[in-house]
């Protein structure tokens, strides 16, 4: 390997690893984009086991349990 070579691949490196160093956190936009599809999750999550087809479900596995001889 040539020294040339060897002092660009040096120089690549040490600034490869600075620009990793740089980026330590998300920005306002993904904190925003991130709450955004947080928002979004939690409120199908909601409708999905508030509706009646689920909430039955629930409830039939809830009283099972609760009636479970010991």
């Amino acid at each position: 390997m040539k020294v040339g070579t060897w002092t660009f691949l040096k120089k690549w490196w040490r600034t490869r690893t600075a620009a990793v160093r740089r980026d330590s956190g998300m920005s306002t936009t993904e904190y925003a984009m991130g709450t955004i599809a947080a928002a979004a999750f939690a409120a199908v999550l909601y409708k999905v086991l508030t509706s009646g087809t689920v909430s039955k479900a629930l409830e039939s596995v809830i009283g099972k349990a609760l009636d479970a001889p010991f």
